[in-house]
């Protein structure tokens, strides 16, 4: 789920409480400052910390001292309130003409002439007389700015760096993002043994990918509709229409929901689009971004940013299971907020590089967000769409029984990560194939797997009698060798 949906319930706001006023002496026109100097009488949510409550009791000590401090828009006071002396009026200057004047100035200029002069004829002389090369790409102006499909940037010599308008990007794209309710029931226990369930709904993002003759498929993140009991999608017309989870891969956080497109009234379809996909994988750190999601579940919002850095390692937990999995992503300082969660990161083209995913420290952290790069989540999104799920008499079956083996075992027994193999059955497709207790299962047909969740996952679009490619580590004097291995799948039943 969207973790971050709960902190925003119980938001502080600061409030101002501040009389100060600036009212005119009417001896001398100088405003009397009757307020107190130092403290503006602001009262702030962060009272934890102690640079505040320095301030606040600096402010208290000094109030007395400054309550009849006076300034004038006129002139500037030189004498202390309590017996100081006056400063010394400066002379009158003479009065020269306008004759003197202009010699002054020919003078001055003769002898910055002949200095100048001086300094040139010597550097000349001391340095041969070549042309200095002048860069290709430098042009007469630091600085222009161009408008192009309405992207206004500012150009260097090296090239675009920042997108100052996204209005356009962002107009183009907006059809192609929907906001995602997610609707689940949650049990909980009295003190007294007593148990009830409570309807909790929960906001993501989600963007509109691909269709088909039947349905309208949206990529999401897995934590946005786990556990749902009721899927609702918004679009942009604000038309809102039920949805059901297609398939999911908790492992990297995705998902994708479809929508029956009969159920679409006739202006929705106008109005929404397919998003541009950009799976090639050149983003470069410094690149200009924009966010789009549903920012605290309020509708579709825009930040914008650049990519701070790139195959950033983020582990994060499933809520449902407690299991822990690292992912590759992009790290992003364009503002992701709760709700935005699924969302689409753009580039300047407005082609979609990313699905937001999760933001780092909670509201003690600034612009450290992160989003799953197109490049890992495109054939993943492409395989949910495509595959789908085996009927219960064709189900498929391994034979192994295997353990987790998370980033800290990896670390601590310099193990790869996987699922170590504990038992193979005796009969099954695992043993025909040779796999062995001990071996460490990285992959199979291609796909990363971290826990047997991963396997029975992928095992219910396989059928028995399916061959698939598993790969492998295995244990050879102390190191460990990968391999891949062919299985023909058996059957569950």
């Amino acid at each position: 789920m969207d973790n971050y949906n709960n902190e925003y319930s119980n938001n502080s706001t600061d409030t101002y409480s501040g009389t100060n006023g600036y009212p005119v002496d009417p001896n001398n026109n100088s405003y009397h400052y009757t307020g107190n100097e130092g403290s503006d009488n602001t009262t702030s949510s962060y009272t934890s910390y102690n640079s505040y409550s320095s301030a606040n009791t600096y402010a208290n000590q000094n109030t007395t001292q400054n309550q009849d401090r006076y300034y004038s828009p006129y002139e500037r006071r030189t004498m202390e309130e309590n017996g100081g002396k006056r400063h010394k009026e400066k002379k009158e200057k003479k009065q020269h003409g306008f004759g003197v004047t202009i010699a002054k100035c020919a003078c001055l200029a003769a002898v910055f002439g002949l200095v100048a002069g001086s300094v040139f004829g010597g550097v000349n002389y001391l340095i041969p007389n070549k042309e200095i090369p002048v860069a290709e790409s430098q042009t007469s102006a630091l600085a222009t700015t161009s408008k192009d499909s309405g992207s206004q940037t500012a150009t260097t010599a090296g090239g675009t760096i920042i997108a100052t308008d996204v209005s356009d990007i962002v107009e183009n794209a907006m059809p192609a993002i929907v906001a995602i309710t997610n609707m689940t029931v949650t049990p909980y226990q009295t003190w007294f043994g007593q148990t009830y369930t409570q309807e909790n709904d929960y906001a993501g993002s989600g963007i509109i990918v691909s269709e088909d003759d039947e349905y309208l498929y949206i990529a999401t993140n897995n934590h946005v509709v786990e556990g749902a009991k009721t899927l609702t999608v918004q679009f942009c017309d604000e038309k809102t229409v039920a949805a059901e989870v297609k398939g999911t891969s908790a492992s990297n956080d995705l998902a994708v929901v479809k929508v029956k497109k009969d159920d679409i009234e006739e202006e929705t379809k106008q109005a929404i689009k397919i998003a541009k996909i950009n799976d090639n994988g050149e983003e470069r750190v410094g690149e200009p971004v924009i966010a789009i999601g549903n920012a605290l579940g309020y509708g579709q919002s825009v930040t914008s940013g650049i990519i701070s850095a790139l195959n950033r390692e983020v582990t994060a937990q499933d809520s449902t299971t407690g299991e822990t999995y690292t992912n590759s992503l992009t790290q992003t300082d364009a503002s992701i907020n709760p709700g935005n969660s699924g969302g689409a990161l753009l580039n300047a083209q407005g082609e979609v590089i990313g699905i937001n995913s999760s933001k780092m420290g909670g509201d003690y952290v600034d612009g450290v967000g992160f989003a799953i790069p197109m490049t890992t989540a495109a054939p993943i999104i492409n395989e949910l769409i495509t595959r789908e799920k085996v009927s219960e008499d064709k189900a498929a079956f391994l034979g192994i029984n295997g353990i987790d083996v998370d980033e800290s075992v990896s670390k601590n027994y310099n193990m790869p990560t996987g699922i170590c193999i504990v038992k193979v059955y005796e009969g099954s497709a695992a043993a025909e194939a040779g796999l062995k207790k001990g071996d460490i299962i990285t992959k199979f047909e291609g796909r990363d797997v971290s826990s047997m969740e991963d396997m029975q996952e992928l095992l219910q679009y396989h059928a028995a009698g399916t061959k698939v490619t598993i790969t492998i580590s295995r244990a050879d004097d102390g190191e460990y060798v990968e391999q891949e291995i062919e299985v023909t799948l058996g059957s569950k039943n």
